[in-house]
């Protein structure tokens, strides 16, 4: 089996292993086999799709906050129009009920009965 061994200075040397069990006597250099290195490829690009995933659903939840954000914003000044608009009315409403007595109390028609009684 054939191995690289990588220096420090990431420089590599070739060896031959015997039974799969490569041996480095140097505490410094790091040992990769060509099955090392293609787990290593794997874990970067599962790593990095891991990565894609994890941004994608990031950016679609900051999206969906927004979107919510505004929805928000835009219910909150409905509901600010809408107060408005029932002070007004409320307004409006007391003003034509105060008439609307005014009119009553002017009017024979809405006089008390008190007339008809003493024809009788």
């Amino acid at each position: 089996m054939e191995a690289e061994l990588e220096e420090e200075d990431g420089s590599f040397t070739n060896i031959s292993l015997a039974d799969d069990r490569p041996t480095v006597d140097r505490g410094t250099a790091v040992l990769h086999t060509k099955q090392d290195k293609e787990d290593f490829t794997m874990n970067c690009d599962m790593d990095d799709m891991e990565n894609q995933v994890e941004m994608e659903e990031k950016t679609r939840l900051i999206n969906q906050v927004l979107e919510l954000q505004h929805t928000l914003e835009d219910l909150s000044a409905r509901v600010d129009a809408v107060k408005e608009e029932n002070l007004k009315l409320k307004s409006e409403n007391q003003v034509l009920g105060q008439y609307i007595e005014n009119l009553m109390s002017a009017s024979s028609v809405f006089q008390t009965t008190d007339n008809k009684s003493k024809r009788k």
